[in-house]
């Protein structure tokens, strides 16, 4: 009875219904193409557990104007290149208001 609980609520975890990051449907939202990137930035985010952590990052932030972002699982951090400037309070708040805790940017990438 535990291994049915078990595996039923890993595989709602792995297919995104649930766990860290709430689950739920994410919209596709293309990266941008920049024709210029005049700056980047690294931000350190906290919370970030699973690829579906990675993939609502990167579509929130992906969704600002001028905006290009990677986010890696594995550093748990977003890769940030920018068409215009772009207020670092801006993606910090941008980043927490979906549930995520900016830890660090980082201008110099």
């Amino acid at each position: 009875m535990v291994m049915f609980f078990a595996i039923r609520t890993s595989l709602k975890h792995f297919r995104g219904e649930g766990g860290c990051c709430g689950g739920g449907t994410i919209p596709k939202i293309k990266k941008q193409k920049l024709n210029q990137v005049i700056e980047t930035k690294r931000i350190k985010i906290e919370g970030i557990e699973c690829k579906h952590c990675c993939k609502k990052i990167s579509a929130v932030l992906n969704s600002l104007d001028y905006v290009n972002a990677n986010v890696s699982l594995k550093r748990k951090e977003a890769i940030v290149k920018l068409g215009r400037t772009v207020s670092e309070d801006i993606l910090q708040k941008t980043i927490e208001e979906i549930g995520y805790q900016v830890v660090l940017i980082d201008s110099k990438v």
